[in-house]
């Protein structure tokens, strides 16, 4: 599923952002759940497709807080 700018997170990780072609090339970016995907300063377009999600090391009960 793609999300937009503005649509919130739905879990955290690592999502593939398409653009207008002719303003910037696909890169991956990292995203946390509960925030909302940013608009781009150059584009209308932009598109967030999860790549992989990953829990934030804050969630991970191994690790200190």
């Amino acid at each position: 599923m793609a999300y937009k700018p503005g649509d919130t997170v739905p879990e955290s990780g690592i999502y593939k952002v398409t653009h207008d072609p002719k303003h910037a090339a696909t890169h991956e970016v990292t995203c946390i759940e509960g925030k909302t995907f940013p608009p781009c300063k150059g584009c209308e377009h932009p598109r967030f497709v999860l790549v992989r999600s990953a829990k934030h090391v804050k969630e991970q009960r191994s690790f200190k807080s």
